[in-house]
């Protein structure tokens, strides 16, 4: 039996986000998290390099970022064209656990 880790994003206050500025910003963010991944190792043509410790948890920020946007967008397809999140979360959790990628199915309520 393995254990389970998720991560957990909340919905953000005060936007008014559509599916075309998320998406929008979903490409920046990724855009980002691509240049911090190169730029970091100087494959961009850097000569200043990063600590791998630093460059790592730069790394890492700028995913949490990209998956932010994408849960924001997730939010933005239930609330404005009646998506049922959980249901799909449930049927993704499914294709994983059948794929073998999970043996414990995670709860979309866990903490």
């Amino acid at each position: 039996m393995s254990d389970v880790k998720s991560v957990a994003l909340p919905r953000l206050d005060g936007l008014t986000p559509t599916l075309e500025s998320t998406a929008l910003k979903l490409m920046e963010e990724t855009g980002e998290l691509g240049a911090a991944i190169g730029k970091v190792r100087g494959m961009s043509g850097e000569s200043e390099r990063w600590a791998e410790d630093d460059a790592m948890r730069h790394v890492a920020a700028e995913l949490l970022d990209v998956a932010q946007t994408a849960v924001t967008m997730m939010f933005v397809l239930q609330d404005h064209y009646d998506i049922d999140v959980r249901s799909l979360f449930e049927e993704h959790t499914e294709k994983l656990i059948q794929k073998g990628y999970l043996t414990i199915a995670p709860s979309l309520d866990a903490p």
